[in-house]
């Protein structure tokens, strides 16, 4: 089981700047991939960003490409999402997610954080 907390949404202007941060529980953590998630009101979830074990790889959604960077630390269990430049509709509940392997973290993951709200004001 792992048990992962998101933290560091909160309230922008447009273009300016947030990092959340995904704590996982488990001392295995580098051994899943991991990968954030979002859903805006009256909206289906969308994968945003995942990145393998060992941070070597990364996808993006095409809408946040150039803009938004994940990382992660695995002597510290977590893992990170930058984002620059928000855009108004970049506004969702954040979620982060986790699964052993890449391709199944950016569709269906076994674990699921709570959310961070990020709220984006033009």
């Amino acid at each position: 089981q792992v048990q992962l907390v998101e933290s560091g949404g909160g309230l922008v202007q447009a273009g300016g700047s947030l990092t959340l941060s995904c704590a996982a529980s488990r001392r295995t953590f580098s051994m899943y991939a991991m990968g954030w998630f979002r859903q805006a009101p009256g909206k289906e979830r969308e994968f945003v960003a995942a990145i393998s074990w060992n941070g070597g790889n990364t996808d993006y959604r095409d809408s946040v490409k150039g803009r938004f960077t994940i990382s992660r630390d695995n002597a510290k269990n977590t893992m990170y999402l930058q984002m620059n430049s928000l855009k108004p509709e970049d506004t969702a509940l954040y979620y982060c997610a986790a699964d052993k392997a890449l391709r199944v973290v950016r569709s269906h993951p076994g674990y699921w954080g709570q959310g961070t709200q990020v709220t984006v004001s033009s």
